[in-house]
């Protein structure tokens, strides 16, 4: 607050009418006047400022360390108008948001040494009345005249404090004092002030968000460069460093890692950093860096960035990322992850035991693996399993059906395929690796595309479709089987180079009807699930509605079980299930229209697993009825 010039005679007969009387003068200044009220009450020394509270040497470097960045800055900020504080006997001094002094600058303060005043709180508790406890009380500018001060001793000149924010937060004030009663120019003075908080208040504001944008640079998973036209680097991040430490660059005096790129990249020249100071940027190209130490590849950004008066630019920022680096990143931020361990498959039979028991030390090994099984059986899940509990874990699981597409689009997603010579897409056994991919259906895979893959799998590398340039590639495949994939083999119709590979490990999933014990805990877990996920009430499976489960053959396995557990959890209406509300063909029943519509006959007869005689009596008509549908509908019958 900016305050017009008061007689001093009269401010010293205010303060001693009221400390000897207890009388104030409606001419104090408000604030002033609460704030003698509250010294008073406070019993502050009125004579001598007390320095009882001040921190310890180690505890007074460790806060001047904290906020060591104002504390230099506003140093340097003094430094160039000293022969100002010199004129009129003036100190500036740095207090922080809990009025402990950080810094006193130029002369001494209160006729201190700097090293008595720093590190002693000067609130209005420990001293009294000052500009400094005005400022913070009232979190404005503030002047204030000798005599209204509390302490008698620094009642000899003027000071004026100001508080400094940072984003509108309160962090400290900045106070000039005055040690003599001489004329000051009060205007300059706060003028001065004003200009020093605003400059404070402004370096550190982008000092925080400097730091703000170095701390989101270093927690991004990309190497960022700022890189001079010689080919100096001016910044990196913390993971650029990391790649500039392993590729032979030097440490400065700071001990950053930069280095001039020429140096450590022996084909610079040929990276779309050279080619971005002629003014070319890149986006996510495919990069190979060759080094003494190391050859990576890398997906590069290159951005040229202003321009001189000749229109040369000036530097260019490089964003890069490994390469396998991305295919992980990518792969977990699709979710492609063990979403079950073998522990949370439900089964506590001996048949189911054994099985998951071998699948535990299976996954511990570092072979392939080949699960087999009827379908529906959860093959899958075991393969989530198997992957959880290996050594691969932290890498990605990918999954590829091999019976979901053509050869020629097969041979691409596994593989991956270059679209033009700008542009080359990897595929699922390079997203894999360092993890685990899972082929589904394995048996449906072309020969010619099986041994393709062998090959890679024994040499550690692969080509992309439409390219010559081998990629290494480390990845451990789990296969899954409906059928037998031996058998297969040996009638030729599976590539017996790929399944030696894939057939050094085999786990055999049983069918649901060779675990019957299982069934009430799987169809309890099942339920369960159900509720959880669809946010709804539990329902009980009475003791003879499981009876009912345990004697059904259930030829689909539990993928069969789960649709007609399914099916009775949505349409039962009580809190429990009964025989009644089992069906066992799902949503299909005996007075649908099977006989005019293909698709609900195709579900009564995969529910009953393709045999005759199951799917005559679920349907309560003869054999030879069924027969006619079979043929009307092309189905083969069992």
């Amino acid at each position: 607050m900016i305050r017009e010039h008061r007689s001093r005679s009269k401010l010293e007969a205010y303060y001693q009418k009221f400390t000897e009387e207890g009388i104030l003068d409606p001419n104090v200044h408000p604030w002033v006047a609460e704030s003698w009220k509250k010294s008073q009450s406070l019993a502050i020394n009125r004579e001598k400022m007390e320095v009882e509270h001040k921190l310890s040497k180690e505890e007074f470097l460790e806060l001047q360390n904290k906020h060591r960045d104002a504390i230099d800055y506003l140093s340097k900020l003094s430094e160039g108008i000293r022969e100002f504080f010199q004129e009129y006997n003036l100190s500036l001094l740095l207090v922080d948001a809990d009025c402990t002094v950080l810094k006193s600058y130029s002369l001494p303060f209160y006729q201190m040494t700097p090293g008595e005043i720093e590190g002693t709180r000067v609130g209005v508790e420990e001293v009294g009345t000052s500009s400094i406890c005005i400022a913070y009380e009232h979190q404005t500018p503030f002047w204030m005249f000798g005599p209204e001060m509390w302490v008698k001793e620094c009642q000899l000149g003027d000071a004026c404090s100001a508080p400094v924010k940072v984003n509108g937060e309160f962090h400290y004030i900045i106070t000039l004092v005055s040690m003599e009663q001489i004329a000051m120019p009060q205007d300059a003075v706060i003028s001065l002030l004003l200009t020093m908080k605003t400059a404070l208040e402004e370096h550190l504001t982008e000092s925080m968000r400097i730091k703000a944008e170095e701390a989101i640079l270093d927690a991004t998973p990309f190497a960022v460069y700022h890189v001079m036209p010689g080919g100096e680097v001016a910044y990196a991040n913390q993971l650029g460093h990391t790649r500039l430490e392993g590729i032979g660059a030097k440490k400065n005096e700071a001990g950053r890692h930069t280095s001039n790129l020429n140096d450590v990249i022996m084909n610079y020249q040929h990276t779309p950093i050279y080619k971005g100071f002629r003014g070319v940027p890149s986006y996510n190209k495919e990069v190979t860096w060759i080094t003494p130490a190391k050859t990576y590849e890398d997906i590069t950004t290159v951005v040229p960035l202003e321009r001189d008066e000749d229109q040369a630019v000036q530097s260019v920022v490089v964003v890069s990322m490994p390469i396998e680096d991305l295919r992980t990143l990518v792969a977990h931020a699709a979710g492609y992850t063990a979403k079950y361990s073998l522990n949370s498959m439900v089964g506590d039979g001996t048949t189911f035991q054994s099985v998951r028991n071998k699948a535990a030390r299976v996954a511990k090994n570092h072979h392939h693996v080949l699960i087999q099984g009827e379908a529906g059986t959860g093959k899958q899940r075991m393969a989530h399993g198997i992957h959880q509990a290996s050594s691969r874990a932290a890498g990605p699981l990918i999954t590829l059906r091999c019976g979901d597409a053509t050869p020629e689009l097969l041979e691409q997603e596994l593989f991956g395929v270059m679209l033009n010579p700008e542009v080359s897409h990897q595929g699922r056994l390079e997203l894999a690796s360092g993890g685990t991919l899972f082929l589904d259906e394995i048996e449906k895979m072309p020969k010619t595309i099986a041994q393709q893959l062998a090959r890679a799998l024994d040499e550690g590398k692969a080509c992309r479709v439409g390219e010559s340039v081998e990629r290494s590639i480390d990845v451990r495949i789990i296969a899954a089987c409906d059928s037998d994939l031996k058998r297969l083999t040996e009638r030729g119709l599976f590539a017996r180079e790929l399944y030696d590979i894939v057939s050094r490990s085999v786990v055999r999933v049983p069918a649901l009807r060779s675990r019957r014990e299982d069934i009430p805990a799987l169809a309890r877990h099942i339920i369960g699930e159900l509720a959880e996920q669809h946010q709804m009430e539990s329902k009980r499976i009475l003791p003879e509605t499981e009876k009912v489960l345990e004697e059904y053959d259930w030829p689909g396995n539990i993928k069969q079980l789960q649709s007609v557990l399914e099916y009775a959890f949505f349409n039962t209406p009580g809190a429990e299930i009964g025989p009644a509300n089992i069906s066992l063909m799902g949503d299909v029943k005996p007075d649908n229209k099977w006989k005019e519509d293909k698709e609900v006959f195709v579900k009564a007869w995969q529910a009953a697993g393709g045999n005759v005689s199951r799917l005559a009596n679920l349907l309560n008509v003869s054999r030879v009825t069924l027969y006619r549908y079979l043929k009307k509908y092309g189905l083969e019958k069992k």
